[in-house]
């Protein structure tokens, strides 16, 4: 089968012949049918992560926002079956250790991240496999398209976790969100499905115009200005600062100014990954988070036993991940899409549909 092959960091994936994977007995083969491209791919294909021991090796087949159709499954799996149509997280979850039991899959003891580790290749090919299906195996609901449920992907999931597990937001809080790309721009939708206000920022305007569209109700453009004018105009949006801020970037400037956007008692949600220039360290003004008893909390994926919650979102026409997808592509496009990433060339989300 045809697949995206990272052979060297920053060098373009290799479209080669691999290998069709074999159901493990407690997993199942999912044929492709939409996978997205996200920024956490850039981020594995640059190499990033070595300061968690957390950096993608050679071989490895990227892509975790997968959605299609079982074509096998292992003996011991007894709650999907040939021909379901599901969505795979990104945050494999084993269904046994003590966090997935407390239903908190999306950091399981013996968890794997599709696409980011050996044993688990990634969903840039026409097929890949779900470790303990039975777990992770995503039934996906009628009249949704493999496509718009790979819109979905990590994206919203994350978002959705981050916003409600993570920043506990409530209908009419003040949610800033700091950088609108996929998943910020999937940060600003679902914090307007859910009742809060929203004030979106980001460098770019065709971003900020996505934003609005999605819900924000305020947007404040970066480009050229201080993190104290950034922030400022947060605080005067929100008449005092944001109840949840949301750092949908990683870099420093993003996460210092998400922090200093917060009213008295307000809750940081670190959701962006850093890059090699911050190397998972970025500097904090604690003392302030002190004395406002500010919050400070990181969100990674979401629990598969919470799909159902963002699902039904879905469902009820609250969300619409279609209404971010801006290309569809091809598996031999994928190497430009990801260098496309560098210069922050792409806009809202794109999905490869054509293996």
């Amino acid at each position: 089968m045809r697949a995206a092959v990272l052979r060297e960091h920053g060098e373009p994936l290799e479209i080669t012949d691999v290998e069709r994977p074999d159901p493990a007995p407690h997993g199942a083969v999912v044929e492709v049918e939409a996978c997205g491209v996200c920024r956490s791919d850039w981020h594995a294909w640059q190499g990033h992560g070595e300061w968690v021991g957390d950096r993608v090796s050679d071989g490895q087949i990227l892509g975790h926002e997968p959605a299609g159709r079982v074509v096998a499954v292992g003996d011991q799996v007894e709650t999907v079956s040939e021909g379901d149509r599901v969505a795979v997280p990104f945050n494999l979850g084993d269904g046994s250790c003590p966090q997935c039991l407390s239903g908190h899959g999306n950091v399981c003891e013996d968890g794997l991240a599709l696409g980011f580790q050996q044993e688990a290749q990634g969903a840039f090919a026409e097929q890949v496999h779900a470790p303990h299906a039975d777990y992770n195996a995503m039934p996906l609901p009628d009249g949704v398209s493999a496509r718009d449920m790979a819109a979905l992907g990590c994206r919203f999931m994350t978002a959705f976790h981050a916003l409600t597990a993570r920043g506990d937001v409530g209908a009419g809080d003040w949610v800033a969100v700091h950088g609108c790309g996929g998943v910020g721009l999937s940060t600003v939708h679902i914090a307007d499905a859910l009742g809060a206000r929203v004030v979106a920022v980001d460098i770019r305007d065709a971003a900020l115009d996505l934003a609005s569209d999605l819900g924000a109700d305020a947007v404040v453009n970066a480009d050229g200005k201080s993190g104290q004018e950034v922030t400022g105009a947060i605080r005067g949006e929100t008449d005092g600062g944001a109840h949840v801020s949301v750092d949908a970037l990683g870099v420093a400037e993003t996460c210092r100014n998400s922090v200093f956007s917060l009213c008295r008692r307000g809750t940081h949600v670190q959701v962006g990954l850093t890059t090699d220039e911050e190397r998972g360290e970025v500097s904090l003004p604690v003392e302030r988070m002190a004395m406002m008893e500010a919050d400070f909390h990181g969100a990674r994926g979401m629990p598969p036993t919470r799909y159902d919650e963002l699902l039904r979102l879905l469902e009820s026409g609250s969300i619409e991940p279609a209404r971010l997808v801006r290309r569809e592509v091809s598996l031999s496009d994928v190497p430009e899409r990801l260098a496309a990433m560098t210069d922050y060339e792409t806009t809202g989300v794109e999905v490869v549909t054509e293996f």
